[in-house]
């Protein structure tokens, strides 16, 4: 029988650093992993947190390995290799955050902060732990789509910054620290040193998934997120037009370059048709027919479904009413759907592959 990744990968899961109490994948801590027949060996990175009881964990790992796979040789072959510093940073207020995921766009204007926000209350009403993060330093819309224009973060005893909560997500926008009709006018250093300082000085607690709304585009925004976070995997949302999905290919590949090593995680395809309240049997594709799950199957990746074109979306969004907390309406149980995909692409994912690293820029 062959050994396949996924199935080191999900008997590693079970294996709980003893101090830390999250499994070695969580943490990082797997790397370069190789399967010559029956013998799999890979690299243990450990870091400053993780540097006690390494001899029990490679025992641990042994010991799970040879009793849930038949005939694996593992013995001997784990490595231990010492994390650079740089990965082993990871403030207080992300440590229990299991996935960090990006919502982005190459292009603005396809409603990506329209899914982002619909897919946290359609993940946090399924029960899952949800944050937030508005990361569109110069349009911040959580605040307004949430209805919370007058909240303001403060700090605990900690030192860090305390999110707002509504509708079970954890949210943190740099609308709630500025005035809403003032501008800003302010250089790419000092924008991400703000989104910097309110996404690794956040008090998240404990939580499943940490969503991201990316701005649009491929720029200084997102360069530092791939730095200062280890984003578990992206989603790309587009609209169906060709100019759309031209911008959305380009954020894709970012994402997808060999040097960032963020795994995608699918396409989902918003504004996918309109159907007026009067004939709810018609569709009429706007912006083109299917387009996005062309796209996904061209380019080998999952298509995690559509969004029609629906006023009640458009009004939930301005009145802080998202369309998913009525998961029985037509609208809302899409977007339950996209969270039921979306959940279970993260699990392939985690179970397919390693845990994602920061990009380390070096300085010749």
């Amino acid at each position: 029988m062959e050994i396949t990744p996924a199935q080191v990968f999900g008997v590693l899961r079970t294996v709980v650093h003893p101090e830390l109490k999250r499994d070695i994948i969580q943490l990082g801590m797997v790397q370069g992993l190789e399967i010559d027949g029956p013998n799999v060996g890979f690299t243990l990175m450990i870091g400053k947190k993780e540097s006690t009881n390494i001899a029990l964990l490679k025992q641990n790992c042994v010991e799970a390995l040879e009793a849930a796979i038949s005939g694996i040789s593992v013995r001997g072959n784990i490595r231990v290799q010492s994390k650079p510093e740089t990965e082993d940073d990871e403030p207080n207020g992300l440590r229990n955050v299991k996935n960090i995921i990006a919502v982005a766009s190459g292009k603005g204007g396809v409603g990506k902060s329209t899914v982002a926000v619909n897919l946290a209350v359609a993940l946090a009403q399924k029960g899952a732990k949800v944050g937030l993060v508005d990361a569109d330093i110069y349009g911040p819309s959580i605040p307004l789509m949430f209805d919370l224009p007058d909240a303001r973060p403060m700090a605990n005893d900690e030192k860090l910054i305390v999110p707002v909560e509504k509708y079970g997500v954890k949210l943190l926008s740099i609308g709630f620290f500025v005035n809403a009709k003032d501008a800003l006018v302010w250089r790419g250093p000092m924008a991400t040193s703000a989104l910097k300082q309110m996404i690794m000085e956040g008090a998240w607690g404990d939580l499943d998934y940490l969503l991201i709304d990316m701005p649009p585009g491929t720029g200084d925004i997102h360069l530092a997120i791939i730095q200062m976070l280890a984003v578990t995997g992206a989603i790309i949302v587009s609209t169906p037009q060709e100019v759309a999905l031209a911008d959305a290919l380009k954020g894709m590949n970012m994402f997808l370059n060999e040097k960032v090593g963020v795994p995608v995680l699918g396409l989902v395809e918003n504004m996918a048709w309109f159907t007026p309240a009067e004939l709810p049997e018609n569709k009429y594709f706007i912006f083109g027919n299917g387009g996005c799950k062309r796209l996904a199957e061209t380019e080998g990746v999952k298509f995690l479904g559509q969004i029609p074109i629906v006023q009640s979306v458009r009004e939930g969004g301005d009145s802080g009413q998202p369309a998913a907390l009525d998961s029985t309406s037509i609208v809302g149980g899409y977007f339950h759907s996209l969270a039921d995909n979306v959940m279970a692409a993260i699990d392939y994912r985690n179970s397919n592959l390693a845990a994602t690293h920061k990009v380390e820029v070096k300085k010749k």
